[in-house]
């Protein structure tokens, strides 16, 4: 079963940083567009990075991203109304 973490509700800003535990995971956005919102995360000398171009929308929709441990968050540029969440994929286990 997926771990999510909320990102955003109903937002048009910029969150807050969220740990994120580590893996493969899944960012899922819907609000008002025309604007972009992206995934970041915090670096070495606690800026923000953008996590990728899966992870930067224009739309609503949901990208694919792989991370080690540390701190997420999401950059809302523009868009209104935004819902943003990260869903951590479970790897598989045999």
């Amino acid at each position: 079963m997926a771990t999510g973490i909320v990102l955003a509700s109903n937002a048009s800003a910029t969150g807050d940083w969220f740990a994120w535990p580590g893996g493969r995971g899944e960012f899922r956005v819907e609000g008002s567009f025309p604007g972009t919102v992206k995934l970041e995360c915090k670096g070495p000398n606690g800026t923000a990075q953008d996590v990728g171009t899966d992870t930067t929308l224009v739309a609503s929709g949901g990208g694919i991203f792989e991370l080690g441990a540390g701190e997420i968050r999401c950059n809302i540029d523009t868009a209104t109304g935004v819902y943003a969440m990260a869903l951590r994929i479970p790897s598989a286990a045999f």
